[in-house]
């Protein structure tokens, strides 16, 4: 695309918090040469990181229950998600940060880290880009259950589930969060999960 196709005419702060919310006036050129002034509303809380954990050996992998607002108020009855590990980059390199969140999460030290990609999941309204991962853990070190992270006022229970729940649960839709959609999806169709 070519870079004259748009041009910020102004940039204001609406919210400063864990977000921040802006608003852009913008002029874009339509494929037919007209041009319009646009007016957009984005979210920027930061880029994040995912790692989808999983053992060969003993045929499965590590999500976190955790409750998410969004999904309560979009009528889930208890609002938790399964999720893969995550977390913000908060200034750090990606798998610098995968590396902690997965230390904080659930305890373990991962090996065999693999980058997926990098994806926008809401490029409609949210900066955020997520680079994923997927790497290998160790069984005989994971403790499943609660864990509290008051620093971050966050509850997550560890689960592990076989690589053939995993399945079953991306195919009939159970799995909700789009980075463990995507992993998971990545795993079957990259032969991880056979």
């Amino acid at each position: 695309m070519d870079k004259n196709k748009c041009s910020i005419i102004n940039e204001e702060t609406l919210y400063k918090g864990w977000s921040e919310l802006k608003r852009y006036t913008l002029d874009f050129e339509f494929v037919n040469g007209k041009r319009e002034r646009m007016i957009r509303e984005i979210y920027n809380s930061g880029n994040g990181a995912a790692v989808l954990l999983y053992n060969q050996e003993v045929r499965q992998i590590v999500l976190l229950r955790q409750f998410r607002l969004t999904a309560w108020l979009s009528g889930q009855t208890d609002g938790c998600l399964l999720e893969v590990c995550a977390g913000m980059l908060d200034y750090m390199e990606p798998e610098e940060a995968v590396k902690k969140e997965v230390r904080e999460e659930t305890g373990l030290t991962i090996s065999q880290l693999q980058k997926v990609g990098e994806v926008f999941v809401t490029p409609g309204a949210h900066e955020e880009k997520v680079h994923l991962y997927t790497a290998v853990y160790d069984p005989k070190t994971l403790i499943t259950g609660f864990r509290l992270n008051p620093e971050e006022q966050e509850e997550l229970e560890v689960l592990t589930m076989t690589f053939d729940e995993a399945i079953v649960m991306v195919k009939n839709g159970s799995i909700e969060d789009a980075k463990t959609l995507l992993l998971l999806q990545h795993a079957i169709i990259n032969g991880i999960l056979d």
